[in-house]
């Protein structure tokens, strides 16, 4: 299928969110911490960010970002973490699916890219305008069967 960056065979599972509005460098973020996690963990992991027990480690965009107890400099981003959550649910189910072993999937590969971005302007006084341009992000994860 167009669109993915890697091709994947029988014993994978892929999966997209195409535009979604969040930040990119949480996602990029939170791609990075779960890779190559169990995907139970991962999803795990990710609900515990949203209900704020868990900091995800940021490892790129450091700057005035707060260190946490054992982790280092680290956030909790709610709301990329939802997106991360639906986002391991559909490669589960679509792993189901194709018929694979769902307690022993492994995240082999996820990508947090930049997508389309939105255009806006807010006028101003004396006729000038103000940009307010937005990213939307695309986001791909693979999955494969791991050994128990």
């Amino acid at each position: 299928m167009k669109g993915y960056s890697m091709s994947v065979d029988e014993n994978n599972a892929r999966a997209r969110i195409v535009e979604a509005d969040i930040s990119l460098k949480d996602a990029v973020n939170i791609a990075h911490h779960i890779r190559g996690m169990k995907l139970d963990y991962a999803k795990q992991i990710l609900e515990d960010v949203v209900s704020k027990k868990y900091a995800i480690p940021y490892f790129r965009y450091l700057d005035s970002v707060s260190h946490r107890p054992g982790k280092g400099p680290g956030r909790y981003p709610v709301k990329a973490a939802k997106v991360f959550i639906d986002l391991l649910s559909n490669v589960e189910n679509n792993a189901e699916f194709k018929g694979m072993n769902t307690d022993s999937l492994i995240i082999k590969h996820v990508a947090a890219n930049k997508g389309r971005m939105i255009k806006k302007y807010t006028p101003k006084a004396y006729g000038r305008a103000g940009a307010n341009f937005k990213d939307l992000i695309n986001l791909e994860v693979i999955v494969t069967e791991g050994d128990q």
